[in-house]
């Protein structure tokens, strides 16, 4: 059964990674008479399945395999993201829009942070009769967190000095934007923020799909420290 660890280890370097980089890609969509470019990320619709991966291990495997799976796929999920520091993609040879120091460092912080969080959560509301909830709530409250470590950290004007530590220039987002793309205008990155969390609320929802789908057709692993039962 170690076959199944490290599928969800390999889901989750892959979610982790490619948020990485999509978070650096505005959503460049016009809705009626909103940009949603000021208020979304392509990275905000592929995070929240690191909450879906890491509760269906919570719920089947325990919270000890969890961490395990979120500690792996941190380590070399932030390997990964370093090494497209510096050696942007194919596509984006310029560097205009690469991943850099400051957005791995800031994506470690708010995935372990929330990761943790979610399995605190789910794992003291998995005894609740209603199937929902230990993976809404845990969800909601892991995002809440992730997002804005990740938005502040990232690019919040007041932690610029992240970005000189490591020879480059200010990646901050502080210039103005319509928040939420209706509103008054405030630092891009506020409003990125929030807008983000709204994607994480409503995949949250949706999510509870394919999550109460796999209820019942995966069936619960020895802990990890067994390695003969996992043979």
């Amino acid at each position: 059964m170690l076959s199944r660890f490290l599928g969800a280890v390999a889901a989750m370097v892959v979610v982790v990674a490619a948020s990485n980089v999509l978070v650096l890609y505005p959503f460049q969509v016009q809705l009626g008479g909103i940009n949603l470019a000021d208020l979304l990320t392509w990275g905000a619709f592929t995070f929240p399945f690191a909450f879906l991966i890491t509760d269906l291990t919570n719920r089947y495997d325990g919270p000890r395999n969890a961490r395990l799976v979120v500690l792996v796929g941190f380590l070399v999920g932030l390997a990964l993201s370093f090494y497209l520091s510096f050696h942007p993609l194919p596509w984006n040879a310029g560097g205009a829009s690469a991943t850099t120091q400051r957005i791995a460092l800031a994506s470690a912080a708010a995935f372990v942070t929330g990761q943790l969080l979610d399995i605190s959560i789910f794992s003291r509301l998995r005894a609740v009769r209603a199937w929902f909830l230990p993976p809404l709530v845990a969800s909601l409250f892991g995002s809440l967190i992730d997002t804005t470590i990740f938005f502040t950290v990232a690019f919040a004007p007041f932690l610029a000095g992240i970005d000189a530590l490591f020879g480059l220039q200010d990646g901050s987002l502080a210039f103005p934007a319509p928040f939420l793309g209706i509103g008054p205008e405030v630092p891009l990155w506020i409003s990125l923020a929030a807008g983000d969390f709204m994607v994480k609320f409503l995949a949250a929802l949706v999510l509870l799909a394919p999550y109460r789908a796999l209820m019942g057709r995966l069936k619960p692993l020895p802990p990890l420290g067994n390695v003969a039962a996992l043979r």
